[in-house]
């Protein structure tokens, strides 16, 4: 019998069509090797065999997500399946008299945790498990989209982040932008508890403005844009971010620091119990929150933009887009497709080879999802996908998916938002519309 390695075509053509019955079960088959392996000699080899997937029209693509695209998303839904299963059997674990705290003041956007908070509490859990009955306590300003009760909350997200204690002041008087007495609260907190150390997300919004007043009243040096935690060191950016500064972490008590400075939590569940919050006294607001400036969505750059709208091949009536986009007040986007086509302007393209971006809630229009497109939302929340095709890299990629034509589903989205009464009116003033 020869040697040679023989191809099946037959596979070959399975392989190329994404909505052959078998095309998954062939695809795990062919692309079974693992990416990397390490030789005889100790030095790790690339299979160039595994490190690609045939696309639709039949050309090897690079996969930047580890193995083919098929059994990338296998692993995404096998993961999510165990994780599920996980959950529900994750310890849960209890401090009953904490001697020490490391507070954390989350952000929680529309009352719910950032990929921010989530970075910035599992840094919080480091430290406390580095102590002796060291307890993480959560600072929440604002109502709390998942009910929190008064006894122990593990299976909420605060305890699925790692938090042990809460204190919630959800009162009007802390809600917005209400830094006086939002100040008084964390002094309040400062004055029972005592924390060994206070964290903040460093967003240029809330925590970064919060960090610099308390360490102001407190009379401490804070530190800000720290990014990295380490052998009792504390490293954070300056210099206009050309500088790395490192101090020692025993005197840095009140740090802000950047997304992703450590891994979220996700191997145990804390109670999350609420606690009193403790007395604060009324102060006297010199500075008022009058809501959010009304502004066009399409003067915000995507890079910046929360809520993006973008467009692809799959848009036939492009009036309808644009209206669509008006009528929900998201920032428009394109594909490199539509952009190419003259549709959109070169500036409205979203992908590698356009705008990488970080929005809250991203929804692709008639988007196949090609690699490019998708590293360039890799750092979005939420994903939702409308398309035709139920097998295209989009949908496999998307949080939630609509499968269906894109006039009719506008069309429908639309008349919901407007029969709600929350469409952005024409002249720029903001109906109060949940995104997420």
């Amino acid at each position: 019998m020869s040697d040679l390695i023989r191809k099946d075509p037959r596979k070959d053509w399975i392989l190329r069509n994404r909505l052959h019955p078998l095309h998954e079960q062939v695809a795990a088959e062919m692309n079974g090797p693992a990416a990397e392996v390490r030789g005889p000699s100790g030095l790790i080899r690339r299979n160039p065999h595994a490190v690609g997937f045939i696309g639709p029209n039949g050309i090897k693509r690079i996969d930047r997500l580890g193995g083919s695209a098929t059994a990338a998303a296998n692993r995404e839904k096998q993961q999510g399946s165990r994780q599920t299963k996980e959950s529900e059997q994750l310890p849960i674990i209890a401090i009953d008299a904490p001697q020490a705290y490391v507070a954390v003041v989350v952000d929680m956007p529309n009352g719910e945790l950032s990929a921010h908070d989530k970075d910035v509490l599992g840094q919080a859990r480091a430290l406390a498990d580095a102590a002796e009955d060291t307890a993480v306590l959560a600072v929440v300003f604002g109502p709390v989209k998942a009910a929190l009760g008064t006894e122990a909350n593990p299976d909420h997200p605060l305890g699925l982040a790692g938090v042990d204690r809460v204190v919630v002041f959800d009162s009007e008087a802390y809600q917005g932008f209400a830094p006086e007495q939002q100040l008084e609260a964390m002094l309040a907190v400062e004055r029972t508890l005592e924390p060994a150390q206070w964290l903040f997300p460093d967003t240029h919004l809330s925590g970064n403005d919060r960090a610099l007043r308390l360490a102001a009243r407190l009379g401490e040096r804070p530190t800000m844009h720290a990014w990295q935690i380490k052998n009792g060191k504390v490293t954070s950016r300056g210099g206009s971010e050309l500088t790395d500064i490192t101090r020692e972490l025993a005197s840095a008590r009140i740090l802000a620091l950047a997304s992703e400075c450590a891994m979220p939590v996700d191997e145990a569940r804390y109670e999350a119990r609420v606690i009193a919050s403790p007395a604060v006294p009324d102060v006297l607001t010199r500075i008022k929150d009058a809501g959010a400036v009304a502004v066009d969505p399409n003067q915000i750059s995507l890079g910046e933009a929360e809520f993006i709208l973008s467009a692809g091949n799959g848009i036939h009536d492009w009036d309808q887009f644009h209206e669509a986009a008006r009528v929900l007040g998201a920032t428009e986007g394109a594909s490199r497709v539509a952009v190419d086509d003259g549709f959109m302007p070169r500036f409205r393209q979203v992908g590698a080879t356009g705008t990488w971006v970080t929005a809250r809630v991203y929804i692709a229009v008639g988007i196949s999802g090609a690699v490019q497109h998708l590293q360039g939302i890799g750092s979005c929340e939420k994903v939702i996908a409308i398309n035709t095709d139920a097998g295209c890299d989009m949908v496999k990629r998307a949080d939630l998916s609509v499968i269906g034509d894109s006039q009719e589903i506008l069309a429908a989205l639309m008349a919901k938002v407007q029969a709600d009464g929350t469409e952005v009116a024409a002249d720029g003033d903001e109906g109060k519309h949940d995104v997420a």
